[in-house]
């Protein structure tokens, strides 16, 4: 439980029910639950009231309302996180999935204004109607909310090239703790008037305030050429994604690595998956390039695979012919997080260290986890491109003793442990929540902790906005 919560106060209640129509409240079980336990299963919560506005103005009523009283807040998009932020445990619900209004495309300022609830594949779809596209991609995105991806600063497949969610948020919307509206939907690239506040919210996993609306970036559709690459090593990895910087520059738009392990996995228990270059070699590559050009995404392509195969960094490798055949090699890797769902026991980790070091993260890491616990699988795949690892200990179909379990804490304190030493982080793009909460001060600058404190105490001085994720106030 993040915070106190008693029965709620019937005087709140009844404000609650005057306030706002019958359809944006509920109190029944029933309705309630389906919002109280994570997509995987792993965690549960409890709430005894669900509010679900159907514009901003019944957001800002509900917070005001929940501030008169003192009431928490947890607000609540897809949930699809991983990190026990979006379900509350004690909290009042304030789902935004009746809020899912596309409310306005400008091709010309290439720019797209959504409500907070909308999905992210009703976002591609009404670019792609626009000839524009939006390039934030990831698994859950039939069911990721776009309130949601800017609350964890969602990161996918495409950071090398187009960066962060917050990288491409130009206007924000935002009830604030006090239930204030601000609305700052100005899709201008330059505005030099004072601080920047809709970077304050993007990662802040509503904890600062509730988005309820954003303006976001589009481009014009960009033509891709896909590959899937057969290879030895991490460290031919990393030697690959520097020769595809060196000779195609920012049209590296992904670089996924993959273990053939977890690719096996996917193929055997993934309906329509399957690995495109069944052979031997350990790894695999998952790389795209994005042009205005179609022949010219080809032709750079294989002028950059003559190279890789001339200079021995790759074994084997084939190029999508089409947009199904690319389609295909990305199942594979979408896949690999729903693999890694089926373990009976795995310990997950959402780390990023400097792409020099992976390779050298890899072999220690390894050894450590091998010595340290004993029998394990390690499953490790993720954006090379920018650093980022997923990386899964996970119990021996054949382990007769079973130990991950009993050990996850020591295991993802040596994972951690290893990550901070090399300069990464144990947080790429998942977020903290309550999950890493307690770990977060081992591994974060005190003074950087205690700024963010600082900000959470200015803006929510009553601590109603999701209380106790990231940190305790």
């Amino acid at each position: 439980m993040t915070h106190d919560a008693p029965s709620l106060p019937q005087a709140f209640l009844d404000e609650i029910k005057s306030a706002l129509s019958e359809k944006s409240w509920s109190l029944d079980p029933e309705e309630i639950n389906p919002h109280l336990e994570d997509w995987r299963g792993n965690y549960r919560g409890h709430s005894q009231l669900l509010i679900k506005p159907a514009s901003t103005k019944e957001v800002a009523i509900a917070v005001k309302l929940c501030a008169k009283h003192n009431i928490p807040i947890t607000p609540q998009g897809g949930n699809t996180g991983l990190v026990n932020a979006g379900l509350a445990h004690g909290e009042v619900v304030l789902s935004l999935k009746r809020m899912n209004t596309i409310r306005d495309v400008d091709p010309l300022n290439n720019s797209i204004t959504v409500d907070a609830g909308c999905i992210l594949k009703s976002v591609h779809s009404a670019a792609d109607d626009n000839d524009r596209f939006f390039p934030l991609s990831l698994g859950s995105q039939g069911t990721a909310t776009i309130g949601g991806l800017i609350s964890t600063n969602a990161g996918g497949v495409a950071v090398l090239r187009y960066g962060m969610m917050r990288d491409l948020l130009l206007g924000i919307e935002v009830v604030t703790a006090d239930g204030e509206i601000w609305g700052g939907l100005r899709g201008l690239r330059k505005d030099n008037t004072g601080y920047d506040l809709k970077h304050l919210f993007a990662g802040a996993e509503g904890t600062l305030g509730i988005v309820t609306g954003a303006c976001l970036k589009l481009l014009p559709t960009p033509r891709t050429a896909t590959a899937w690459l057969a290879l030895e090593s991490p460290e031919h990895a990393v030697d690959l994604l520097s020769l595809f910087r060196n000779e195609a520059g920012d049209t590296v738009t992904s670089f996924e690595l993959m273990h053939k392990s977890g690719v096996e996995l996917a193929a055997a228990e993934i309906t329509g998956c399957r690995d495109p270059l069944p052979n031997e070699l350990p790894w695999r590559v998952l790389v795209e390039l994005s042009f205005a050009d179609e022949k010219l995404a080809q032709s750079t392509m294989e002028r950059v695979l003559e190279k890789a195969f001339e200079s021995g960094l790759i074994a084997d490798g084939t190029i999508a012919a089409s947009l199904t055949h690319a389609e295909e090699f990305w199942k594979v890797r979408e896949s690999l997080p729903l693999v890694k769902r089926g373990f009976l026991t795995s310990v997950n980790h959402d780390i990023s260290i400097p792409v020099s070091r992976i390779p050298e993260f890899l072999k220690e890491c390894e050894t450590k986890l091998k010595s340290d616990v004993g029998n394990i699988d390690i499953f490790a795949f993720g954006h090379l491109g920018d650093g980022n690892l997923h990386y899964a200990v996970a119990e021996p179909a054949s382990a007769e003793h079973p130990i991950v379990k009993a050990q996850a804490d020591h295991i993802t304190d040596l994972v951690h442990t290893l990550v901070t030493s090399m300069g990464g982080s144990i947080s790429a793009e998942h977020g903290i929540g309550l999950l890493k909460r307690h770990e977060l001060p081992d591994h974060k600058n005190p003074a950087e902790l205690e700024t963010m404190r600082r900000i959470k105490r200015a803006l929510d001085p009553q601590n109603i906005m999701n209380p106790g994720r990231i940190f305790t106030v």
